[in-house]
């Protein structure tokens, strides 16, 4: 249901609380107490036992109250929620917080049909309820308050509420919102993130979470919040015993919490382990966002602090910059001939603060590169005085300096006026690596969330008639589970590089002719439906040199399978070439479905020791290039697929060509529930795939529609004849960027003001990231583009339209270029985004245009809409609302 009627939630300007009461240590008495203490809204205490409490009149029933109540508190048994919200419905209410523990699943259902004939949202049940700091506003059973702030907190954990309100106020930590989630049986992660990600007074999102149920609806809000703010996230549970039942390598090691660490990387977000590191991130982004984070130097006057922060950067994996020639020249000419000459950069001890300003400057030089300032507190020179020499240094933008002031109350007045400038500050070197640590991780996740391929986006097109003739075969059997061959023929059709294979009979004889005709060395293999790990029943010979050879290992190949697996049912043998690639590297790449976040994409060291070396990533499909690459850097492969010594570079882009195969194959082929591609062998040359095991499914677990996150809509492009050349319309890309602004900056400064209501000379890049990086869920913008000389392209005319999360209203805007005005451009991109949007079932479409913009008012007459006053101000002369219903009447 999304964001509908939160309002009334978070900002009530009446409340009702039902179970209130003045019994010490009860529910009802603690939240009326609450509530009574600081709401400045007008409050309702409904107990028919009572007929004042603490001097305010109270109701003994819904019916009874003066008015409608925004929000209700519901304090009472399990038995009596259900009447209560049906009643509260039909009076009006908008929100209802269920603190009440207790309801079965039944009980909880009837609640949530109750409330949903009259879209009253509810929070809870189980839930200790919310606190909104500035309003005045704690409707919960907290025994604490929370400070006013600018981090918004939401936990599934009602204990961790508690603990956390208390932990902050003892540091004077204060909140935008705060919130107990409960059992979430309607506002959920994704409400809260659509909510907060666009309320003004919420700097930052802290979640814990413990499980997500509509992933779909997680991962566009998150993807949505984190493009306005950073989103730090709690998960509890991340150890996995895996899945014990899985026919695949893929499907065992793809655990739920790596799973989610790679949603996480996707939607832009941040994921830490522990909850003081919530605000430790949330500290760092709001202060140090836009600083640099390719390496770190530490400045310090202390040999041992700058140890303990090298320590713990190597323990993290964060680079310290090496020092170049030039820079050691400039930081020569400054410090004193004993200085560390080295990273760290220990400038002695008795350092006055001119020293500090000056290798301060030096280092200004590197702006890839943070600093981190270490002090350690010194007779020679007060901290403060060194603090207030560097303020103009460490306060320039951008922001480079992260600080730590070492000790207590010889430094607190220099750390208090860092703080006081927006310095970020950590009370030890470790804090303040770890802090680095997780803003380089924040800028991968965020390099991530700009890339939104389609779903399809391999180099070659896969051949879906072969591969449906495989999958088909497969399941009219009654199997799952593809042979060997079969695999690897429906890898071969996805335009995978596979070994050439020939299946064979249980005879040594047509093994033998097998080999003739592919040549020797060979490897053999048992062919049977019942067996998915070969090698575990000695199924497997490689490097087979000659024909006898050959002969005694089928013999005994055979005999020891009908050993180990009396009931596996034996076909015979496949033979295939031995491949052998010089410095090669044995890797696994593999695919199985989450059950929370759909289809997943493995990747690691391969080979027989799979589960012993543990070394993977997972990504979410869909996949593209960037997206590939950025996976298998989260490996420790990767370090020796880059080459080292004389072993030459591994073909990396041959690798993440696989992986992007292997995620169209998702997309294309919503049958596949596992596969596994292991090994892959690679080497500077080329990659190919030597084994694979796949299974697929009658229920159709994966396909596009299955995907976490919506692949770019390539299936909306059209190509439309234009003044007798062809225009392609087409979905908006992140890569559009630069095509954009050109457009934008052509078009005359009269006509953006009449679309945009405002002139400006310039537009920021982060402005244009907006306009092309866009989560096609609940926005859509189509351009109109034309070939031009060269391979290039160039902008004609834009539409966009955000819908809200309810997809109920979606508000547009249409420019086109200011010399193609009057040519039908704009006509034909508001039918386009029309047409889309009723497709998707949106209800209306609205726009505000200035009045004097005559041309777009007589286009919006011309498509159809109704024209009338402002509606959120109706004073306002000068702007007109013009709206188009979408559907039909009673859809």
């Amino acid at each position: 249901m999304s964001i509908r009627h939160l309002d009334a939630l978070f900002a009530p300007g009446s409340v009702a609380v039902f179970g209130a009461s003045e019994r010490p240590a009860s529910v009802g008495g603690t939240v009326w107490h609450n509530l009574h203490q600081q709401f400045t809204g007008r409050l309702y205490p409904v107990n028919p036992k009572h007929a004042t409490l603490g001097g305010v009149t109270a109701y003994p029933d819904v019916d009874a109250l003066p008015e409608t109540p925004d929000l209700a508190v519901i304090c009472t048994p399990a038995t009596t929620v259900v009447k209560l919200i049906e009643q509260l419905g039909q009076r009006g209410t908008r929100a209802a917080i269920v603190v009440t523990a207790g309801l079965d699943k039944a009980t909880k259902q009837a609640m949530l049909d109750a409330a949903r004939v009259h879209t009253l949202r509810i929070l809870g049940p189980n839930c200790i309820g919310l606190l909104v700091p500035h309003l005045g506003l704690n409707a919960s059973f907290a025994h604490i308050g929370a400070l006013p702030g600018e981090l918004a907190f939401v936990s599934q954990s009602g204990a961790l509420v508690t603990a956390m309100l208390d932990w902050a106020a003892s540091r004077g930590i204060g909140f935008s919102h705060f919130v107990s989630l409960g059992e979430h049986a309607d506002v959920d992660f994704g409400d809260m993130l659509d909510f907060l990600g666009s309320d003004p007074k919420t700097r930052a999102i802290l979640l814990y979470i413990e499980s997500i149920d509509e992933s779909r609806k997680f991962m566009s809000a998150a993807r949505a919040a984190a493009r306005n703010k950073p989103v730090i996230v709690v998960k509890a549970g991340r150890s996995s015993a895996g899945q014990a039942a899985a026919a695949s390598h893929t499907g065992a090691l793809a655990g739920s919490d790596a799973v989610f660490d790679a949603a996480i990387a996707r939607s832009g977000m941040l994921r830490v382990l522990t909850l003081p590191d919530l605000f430790l991130a949330a500290e760092t982004l709001a202060r140090f966002r836009d600083g640099p984070s390719g390496g770190l130097t530490v400045l310090t006057n202390g040999g041992g602090a700058g140890v303990m922060a090298a320590d713990e950067a190597s323990a993290l994996g964060v680079p310290l910059t090496a020092l170049n020639d030039a820079m050691l020249a400039r930081l020569d000419t400054v410090l004193p001939g004993n200085w560390s000459r080295a990273n760290p950069v220990d400038i002695i001890g008795d350092a006055p603060a001119a020293r500090y300003v000056a290798a301060l400057d030096a280092l200004s030089h590197d702006t890839d590169s943070a600093v981190l300032f270490i002090h350690a507190p010194t007779a020679i020179v007060p901290s403060a005085e060194i603090a207030q020499a560097l303020l103009p240094q460490v306060t320039a933008q951008p922001k480079r300096v992260l600080g730590c002031w070492l000790g207590d109350q010889a430094v607190a007045q220099a750390r208090q006026t860092f703080r006081d400038a927006g310095v970020p500050d950590f009370n030890t070197p470790e804090d303040a690596v770890r802090a680095f640590s997780f803003l380089r991780s924040y800028r991968l996740h965020q390099e991530e969330l700009l890339q939104t391929p389609p779903a399809r986006s391999a180099a070659h097109a896969p051949d879906l008639p072969a591969i449906r003739a495989i999958v088909d075969a497969v399941l009219a059997d009654g199997r799952e589970l593809l042979t060997e061959p079969e695999a690897k023929a429906l890898l071969g059709a996805a335009g995978l590089p596979v070994v050439p294979t020939r299946v064979v009979g249980a005879s040594a004889d047509e093994a033998l002719a097998a080999a003739d005709a592919l040549g020797y060395p060979v490897v053999v293999k048992i062919l049977s439906h019942a067996i998915s790990h070969k090698s575990d029943v000695g199924g497997v010979r490689l490097n087979i040199g000659n024909a006898s050879e050959l002969r005694e290992v089928c013999t005994s190949m055979l005999a020891r399978v009908r050993e180990l697996r009396p009931d596996a049912d034996v076909q015979g043998f496949t033979v295939q070439p031995m491949v052998r690639l010089k410095h090669a590297h044995e890797l696994i790449v593999g695919a199985s479905v989450d059950p929370t976040f759909g289809p997943v994409i493995l990747f690691g060291a391969g080979g027989t020791a799979v589960e012993v070396l543990a070394d993977r990533a997972l990504s979410l499909p869909p996949l593209n290039t960037p997206l590939a690459l950025a996976q298998i850097q989260r490996t420790r492969i990767a370090k020796l697929l880059k080459g080292y010594r004389d072993e030459p570079p591994a073909d990396i882009d041959a690798i993440a060509q696989v992986l992007v195969s292997v995620s169209q194959l998702l997309a294309e082929v919503p049958e596949i529930a596992e596969l596994d591609i292991n090994p892959l062998l690679v080497n500077h040359e080329r990659a190919v795939a030597l084994d694979a095991r796949v299974r697929v499914s009658a229920k159709k677990p994966a396909g596009a529609a299955n995907f976490a996150i919506q692949p770019y809509p390539a299936e909306l492009s059209e190509t439309w004849q234009w003044k007798a050349q062809p225009v392609t319309l087409r979905p908006i890309r992140p890569e559009d960027e630069a095509q954009h602004r050109a457009f934008l900056e052509k078009l005359d400064p009269e006509d953006v003001r009449l679309r945009v209501f405002y002139s400006r000379r310039s537009i920021e890049h982060s402005e244009l990231a907006r306009l092309t990086q866009i989560d096609y869920a609940r926005e859509m913008a189509f351009i109109a583009t034309r070939h031009i000389a060269g391979d290039g392209e160039e902008t004609l005319g834009t539409v966009r339209a955000t819908v809200d999360p309810d997809n109920h209203t979606a508000e547009f805007g249409v420019i086109v270029r200011s010399d193609l005005k009057g040519s039908g451009l704009g006509h034909k991109l508001m039918h386009k985004m029309m047409d889309h949007l009723r497709a998707r079932g949106t209800q209306r479409l609205v726009g505000n245009v200035l009045r004097e913009n005559r041309a777009m008012l007589e286009l919006a007459h011309a498509l159809g809409f109704q024209e009338s006053a402002n509606p959120s101000d109706p004073d306002d002369h000068s702007v007109r609302f013009v709206s188009l219903a979408l559907q039909p009447p009673g859809a």
